[in-house]
């Protein structure tokens, strides 16, 4: 087995550029700090996630200010190693976070970008009704929105997973961990009308049972529905960066700001540590800054 297999470098490559959303050269930037802590690792011995430790972690950090590294290079391969480590306790394969005694400076922690209510109406509403796939990619930007769900998730639903009746979704989640989640009155209707209209036209008996296919009649991929997320922004006019991930951000968001319990957001968004859905309740300050900032009279 390779490194790179063993710390999954390839998937975790997936992950940045598919479900984050992240632009090319980001990526590489991100595979490039991370295969530079493989081999610092590697020479310590270390042959798998399991097996580092946040001291090993600190002692890289030494080591990379050792080498001349330049301190915002320094700063950003901190930040590539923590969003690293996220993706391997996310995917089930580490237990516990080796980064979280890293000292960094507050900012190095960027929140996620978020839509709001009317960018995510106009995006929603962005497939042109005269377009032969117009039902598909609806369902798919509604079917985002209203469960939060990881696009690695959406290509894996199979129609059996819908059940319109009682308006729930099962999804299997990372780690083989399956959730039932309730789906909205529109998703649900618009998925009714892919599923009568469409789908049957679509499949040519190379579905597989999957929900979601493309004009050949496979299963969709990752990077198509990453490609759609895109080209519906864009239509919508959204300025923001926006992919697939970027509903799972607002969904939990505009969750929290309705008053949902962080514990509710966390069983709906699969997380396994409620550490993970903490990101949003620091969304949700910055919403009620704003409201205060902008409605109180002596803001």
């Amino acid at each position: 087995m390779t490194l790179n297999r063993a710390f999954h470098i390839e998937s975790f490559g997936d992950y940045l550029m598919f479900e984050r959303g992240l632009a090319d050269r980001t990526v590489s930037a991100y595979l490039g700090d991370v295969q530079r802590l493989v081999t610092f690792l590697s020479a310590r011995n270390l042959q798998a996630p399991k097996e580092i430790s946040h001291l090993d972690l600190r002692d890289y950090v030494f080591h990379l200010k050792d080498s001349g590294l330049a301190p915002a290079s320094i700063r950003r391969s901190i930040s590539s190693t923590r969003t690293y480590a996220a993706f391997l306790m996310d995917e089930g394969i580490l237990d516990a976070d080796p980064t979280e005694h890293l000292e960094s400076p507050r900012d190095w922690r960027k929140l996620p970008t978020v839509l709001s209510r009317q960018e995510v109406e106009r995006l929603v509403e962005s497939p042109s009704e005269d377009h032969p796939l117009f039902w598909r990619d609806r369902a798919i930007l509604e079917l985002l929105y209203a469960t939060g769900i990881r696009v690695s998730e959406l290509v894996t639903i199979r129609t059996s997973a819908l059940d319109p009746e009682q308006a729930i979704l099962l999804v299997l989640g990372k780690g083989a961990r399956e959730r039932l989640l309730p789906v909205g009155r529109t998703a649900i209707r618009v998925s009714r009308r892919y599923l009568r209209e469409v789908r049957p036209e679509l499949d040519r008996g190379e579905g597989k049972g999957f929900l979601f296919l493309n004009k050949s009649g496979r299963p969709m991929t990752r990077m198509a529905i990453w490609t759609l997320v895109k080209r519906a922004a864009e239509r919508a006019g959204v300025e923001k960066q926006v992919s697939p991930h970027t509903f799972r951000h607002t969904f939990a968001t505009h969750l929290l700001e309705g008053g949902a319990d962080l514990a509710a957001v966390q069983e709906l968004l699969g997380h396994a540590d409620i550490s993970t859905t903490q990101i949003y309740t620091h969304l949700d300050r910055e919403h009620l800054r704003e409201v205060h900032r902008r409605f109180h009279p002596r803001s």
